[in-house]
């Protein structure tokens, strides 16, 4: 899923700059186009976390989806607080630029499990049987 969502991430961090100098100048562009690139990454991390873990076992895919979020969410928070301390950095752009960024990402997501990569998951009925046979 992160190879089909990599070609909209270049132009969504260069559209949340747009718009965040176009509405408050340079540091709230910059602000927001971080904001996206950390939801961007933060989607990579996870791609790449859980696609790792499902080759060990269902029980590290598992302790990675929920361990794996609380970590990249202190993560997010940390950097947060670091970028605070810079001049130019708006909190307010770059949660603006967050949330609609994640809720986008996600839609993506729900769409792609919902069409050609769900279909790409599901097992057929033949796969089931042998599985079930000892």
């Amino acid at each position: 899923m992160v190879r089909r969502a990599l070609p909209f991430e270049p132009p969504a961090i260069l559209l949340a700059f747009v718009i965040g100098s176009v509405a408050g100048g340079w540091g709230v562009g910059w602000s927001a186009a971080i904001g996206v690139a950390i939801v961007v990454l933060n989607f990579v991390a996870n791609g790449l976390s859980l696609a790792r873990a499902a080759k060990v076992s269902l029980t590290a895919y598992t302790a990675v989806a929920m361990g794996g979020f609380i970590a990249r969410l202190g993560v997010i928070v940390a950097i947060m607080a670091v970028l605070d301390r810079f001049a130019f950095f708006s909190p307010l752009a770059f949660g603006l630029a967050v949330v609609p960024a994640t809720i986008l990402l996600l839609g993506f997501e729900m769409k792609q499990v919902a069409g050609p990569l769900g279909r790409e998951l599901s097992l057929n009925a033949e796969t089931k049987n042998e599985e079930l046979v000892p």
